[in-house]
């Protein structure tokens, strides 16, 4: 999942880049309210995790630009311990949940995973498709109860579409969620990491619809596999 880390202290943000990296997040990070607000909205983020007190355009303000131009992603907004009003005014401009500091970092995690179940439909952290069971909690992938054991690449890329399960996804879009800005942004490298999932999980798991991208056989995204 690709998600957009507003912070403006280097030291916070760098510790909350590597706890939701090590969650299996792409995590994208942003210092000020100006950069934030032009990413959020002109790239296509799973979650933005946002703080408030900004240099330059409040986090709030980013929000409200977000919304006002139709930008639906979740965003999880960071506020200072008993600044109520701060929380109220977020949720009032369209934030989905909020976390006061300072926090654990297991619950920051665990709050982004629910948020992103919740706006793929989701209750549960676990998801059965075509026989397999996926389980974003633990960041397994399994087979009548036995783990199949996947790179973090090959996890992620396997997680983005079971996470849109009732479409087929461009090769496009999912380059950008596993890679980022990365060098290795290139189509053969998509196919590369695609080829080695289908040696481990068998050729009938992930399908191919000719000229338009992937999905996962049995998930609903209809097309035929190529």
């Amino acid at each position: 999942m690709r998600l957009l880390l507003v912070e403006d202290d280097a030291r916070i943000a760098a510790d909350l880049t590597a706890a939701l990296q090590a969650a299996g997040f792409r995590v994208e990070a942003a210092r000020d309210g100006e950069q934030a607000w032009f990413l959020g909205d002109t790239e296509d983020y799973d979650l933005a995790v946002l703080d408030l007190g900004l240099p330059g355009l409040d986090g709030l303000t980013v929000l409200k630009r977000w919304r006002a131009a139709g930008r639906e992603l979740p965003v999880l907004v960071l506020t200072a311990r008993g600044a109520w009003t701060e929380r109220v005014e977020g949720i009032e401009a369209g934030a989905d949940d909020y976390l006061p500091k300072p926090f654990r970092m297991e619950e920051l995690v665990a709050r982004c995973r629910a948020l992103i179940r919740r706006a793929g439909g989701r209750g549960s952290g676990r998801q059965t498709i075509g026989g397999l069971t996926l389980d974003t909690n633990r960041m397994t992938l399994s087979r009548d109860g036995l783990p199949l054991p996947l790179s973090p690449l090959e996890y992620r890329l396997v997680a983005y579409l079971a996470h849109h399960r009732d479409r087929v996804v461009p090769p496009g879009e999912l380059l950008e969620h596993l890679y980022g800005d990365d060098d290795a942004r290139e189509a053969n490298a998509l196919e590369a990491v695609v080829a080695r999932l289908r040696r481990k999980l068998g050729a009938g798991v992930i399908g191919t619809r000719r000229g338009f991208g992937y999905f996962l056989e049995g998930a609903g995204a209809g097309g035929a596999a190529s």
